[in-house]
Order: C-alpha cells, then structure tokens, then sequence
C-alpha cells in the first residue's frame, strides 16, 4: 500500500519511524456529468475572474478570505515558517481508556507501518504496552496542512490511528429531542426488546451494498442492450402515525419468520437464543364454550352433574318415603291380623265349652 504521509511517533523520548497508510477504500459508484443531447464530459476549468482566462495549477495558491471579502494570499513559506511540532511527528499526549472516546470524533483511519528494520523494536513495544494496558493513545500530528487530533490503537498486529474531530467540532443536539413529553409503557418496551432479541446479532462482515450492486446491474444491462429489470420501489420513508404495538408485533413476527423460526418462537434446539413469543391479549367471556363431543355440543358438564345429583336425591328420597310407608302397613296389618285370629280361637272355645255343658246336662237328665 501506498504510503501517504512519513513521520515518525513521538512516545517519550522514543522516536518510531512510520509510513501512515490509508486504512479503507471506497467502493461507491462515481458518475460523471455528461450533456444529455450528446454525451458530451461537461468539464470545470479554473477561471481567473479578473482575466477571465483558465489558469494552469502552477500559477494557483493559496489565499485567505477576510470577513470583508478581500483576499490575503499566503504562501508556502508563509506556511513553513509556523511552530508546528507534529509537522511530521505523531506526538502521544495521553493514554486513556477507550470507552472515553465519543465515536462522534471519529473521523478517516489509517495503518502505521514500521519504516524501516530500526523501527521494527520500538513500534512492537508500543503496540504491546497499548495490548497490554488495554488503552488508546491521544495524538497530535499535521496532515494536510492542519494539525490534527487522533487516536491510536492496536487492530491485529498493526497499530491503527482514526483522526478525531475536535472537542468544540462537535455541535451540541440541541433542538433534536422531540419537544412533546412521551411516555412509553412497559408493554411496548417489552416488544423493543423481544424484536432486539429475534434480530439478534449478526456478522458485519456479511453485510453489502445493496445499492451499489443495482447500480452495477444497470450499467451492465445498458452496456449489453438489455431492458433493466424492475424493481420494487422502495418505502417512502415518510413519517406516517402508526399503531405502535401493532408494527411492534408484525416486526418480531417478521423477523422471526425471516430467521427460519417456527411460529410458536424460536428453534427448539436454539437454547439462549430462543425469542419471546407475541401473543396478542383478548378478553374471555362470561359463558363457558361448550365442548365438541363426536360432533355434536353437549351440554354443561357441570349442568348435567348438579341435574344428576338433584335426580339421585330425589329418588332416593321417595324411595325411603316408600319403604317407610310400606313398613308401617305391613307391621298394622300385621298386628290386625294377630288379634282377629285371637279373637277367633276365644270364640270357638267358647262355643266349645258351652256346647260341651249342654251335653253333659242332657245326659244327666
């Protein structure tokens, strides 16, 4: 890789050689401006306002605009002779933790390379004190002509620097919150967080720019006369009113469905990755639904079962009323009986005895 600025790092007393590298690449795709009835490169050309004439790079420097609009031109040697000490040093400043760093100052990366076998000792102590100490470093160098604030940190086995913004380069979010009071409830909090859990986490590194490939395929269609194939339009992006928990649920469902999820929630076999299923609330009624039973409804079981017992009571106490009845019958009856057939055997021995008396007495006679 082509190394872009050559300096040295500045840990102390310790000077390490160094090459700063460009750490990424744009794969954008670039359009050039063109006449629509021709096709013609529609070109800008540096004019002098005062001649009216373009004007070569070397006839062109640099000027500063004063707050009047009057131009006062500096020089490179203007330049040359300011106190810059990180003209071409990447002097550390400080060592502090990297959760201190607002990513909002983060701004281009680049890959410091050793320059040179002498460079190659100092460059690993350093990259092994920030290992080890799990810090960044705060650095300042000049790029481009500016000074600049940076931060250094260990990515593999290189030491990385990302360029940061200033601290006063940062605009404070004012005017950005929403100006109403709102209030989330906790049911909706809990749908956020089951389609956080349902999306999960994903490799970046599988992640591409859809864009830039439709692109790709148009041109390639128009190169090979071939009609672009169409494609759906995209949302409108516009701030609609939604039912929240509604677009809520459909997410989770969405996304679940989306990772090859059954219905009911995650894979069995998904183990802490399993999702918190979405059920939507519904109020029950009153009146028990009746079972299917071969087809046809039955009946309330616990209709039946109170009518069942009330039958069986009842039953039963007419049978005991009954039986109760019967038994004072029968023992009456019973007892009439008994004293007619006594009163009978008392008559007819009395019958007996007088016929007997009447006998006796004609025989005596």
């Amino acid at each position: 890789m082509r190394s872009i600025w050559n300096g040295a790092i500045s840990f102390g007393l310790v000077s390490i050689p160094i090459k700063l590298v460009n750490a990424t690449e744009s794969h954008s795709v670039s359009f050039r401006q063109i006449h629509t009835e021709d096709g013609g490169r529609i070109r800008y050309r540096k004019v002098c306002e005062l001649e009216e004439r373009e004007v070569p790079s070397a006839e062109i420097g640099k000027g500063y605009e004063d707050a009047d609009g009057s131009i006062i031109p500096i020089t490179d040697q203007d330049l040359a002779t300011l106190p810059i000490p990180t003209a071409k040093t990447i002097e550390i400043v400080a060592f502090v933790p990297a959760d201190r760093i607002d990513p909002l100052q983060m701004g281009a990366a680049y890959y410091l390379a050793a320059s040179g076998t002498p460079a190659a000792k100092p460059y690993t102590l350093l990259r092994e004190a920030l290992k080890r100490s799990q810090k960044v470093a705060i650095a300042k160098f000049a790029l481009r002509g500016r000074e600049r604030l940076g931060m250094l940190r260990v990515v593999d086995d290189v030491i990385a620097m990302h360029g940061l913004l200033w601290p006063d380069e940062i605009r404070a979010p004012e005017g950005v919150a929403p100006d109403s009071e709102v209030t989330v409830r906790d049911a909706e909090l809990d749908l956020a967080d089951a389609l956080m859990d349902t999306l999960g986490e994903v490799d970046i590194n599988t992640l591409h720019d859809d864009y830039r490939e439709a692109v790709e395929e148009l041109v390639a269609a128009k190169v090979d006369g071939v009609t672009p194939a169409e494609r759906a339009p995209a949302g409108d992006g516009g701030g609609k009113v939604i039912d929240l928990l509604a677009a809520l649920e459909n997410s989770v469902r969405e996304a679940r469905t989306a990772r090859g999820e059954h219905a009911g929630g995650a894979d069995s076999d998904s183990g802490a990755g399993s999702v918190a299923e979405v059920t939507p609330l519904t109020r029950k009624s009153s009146r028990a639904t009746p079972k299917q039973v071969g087809g046809k409804k039955s009946t309330s079981t616990a209709t039946s079962s109170a009518k069942k017992k009330a039958s069986a009571k009842s039953t039963a106490r007419k049978t005991t009323a009954k039986k109760t009845t019967t038994a004072k019958s029968t023992g009456t009856t019973g007892t009439t009986r008994t004293t007619g057939t006594k009163k009978t055997a008392a008559a007819k021995k009395s019958t007996a005895k007088k016929t007997t008396g009447t006998g006796r007495r004609k025989a005596s006679a």
